[in-house]
């Protein structure tokens, strides 16, 4: 059996509302199943592996895509190439943001993205806050805690990684949340997300056998408490 190579991306600088949280999920799902797993994290200045099967981003604050912005931008050729083949990607909010074309703050300042997603982010001083769940057509409910003030609006070469509830979502008008180009996934949902959504865990899991040429069916786990998790979630005013 292979061992799954995850690849946590600014671990330090974008971790926020619990996102290492999504490594943990991955990484415990593939030992319950006595599957070998090796979790690398990359810092500023750290190199990628280029056996990355799984690479998992967070968010943070604006200051903090401040802080890591050049080092991201550095590394554009080397996420497009990785998008390109395959690599199965999972960024959260602020990594969403720089996986995009740009971020522009809400006092007019751009920070650059790496164009891996076909999207394009603007801070406004209102934020969306509360917990959140979305519905999507490949792995159901998906469910978490929203809290960003960048609008982002999707190009053509994206499409949403679902639908989310009114005033919600990427921008809070046009319903969708999330974009999804091939094997990368964008998404507002902190939590973490996976915690209270194993079909996206064990979606992403698959994804990466499959680029490795892997046919293989995952081993059933008893997911009583993450849906009970999100139902609860669903349940709580925002």
């Amino acid at each position: 059996m292979i061992t799954l190579k995850l690849v946590h991306l600014y671990p330090r600088e974008m971790n926020i509302y619990g996102d290492t949280g999504n490594v943990l999920v991955l990484r415990r799902r593939l030992q319950w199943r006595d599957r070998p797993v090796e979790i690398v994290p990359v810092s500023l200045g750290d190199p990628i592996p280029h056996d990355a099967d799984i690479l998992l981003g967070g968010g943070g604050q604006d200051a903090a895509q401040g802080e890591i912005g050049e080092d991201f931008a550095g590394r554009a050729a080397e996420l497009r190439a990785m998008a390109d083949d395959g690599v199965v990607m999972l960024a959260i909010c602020g990594s969403y943001q720089m996986l995009g074309h740009e971020f522009i703050t809400h006092e007019g300042r751009r920070i650059a993205g790496v164009g891996v997603l076909d999207v394009v982010t603007r801070g406004q001083q209102v934020r969306l806050i509360g917990n959140n769940y979305v519905d999507t057509p490949s792995t159901g409910r998906l469910v978490g805690y929203e809290n960003h003030s960048g609008l982002t609006t999707l190009g053509p070469g994206a499409r949403p990684l679902g639908t989310s509830q009114s005033g919600r979502g990427n921008n809070g008008q046009d319903g969708t949340e999330g974009a999804v180009r091939d094997n990368v996934i964008g998404t507002y949902l902190h939590g973490p997300v996976l915690a209270k959504s194993p079909r996206l865990a064990d979606d992403l899991v698959q994804r990466a056998y499959a680029r490795r040429g892997v046919d293989t069916e995952l081993e059933p786990l008893d997911d009583t408490l993450p849906e009970l998790a999100a139902r609860v979630a669903v349940g709580r005013p925002r």
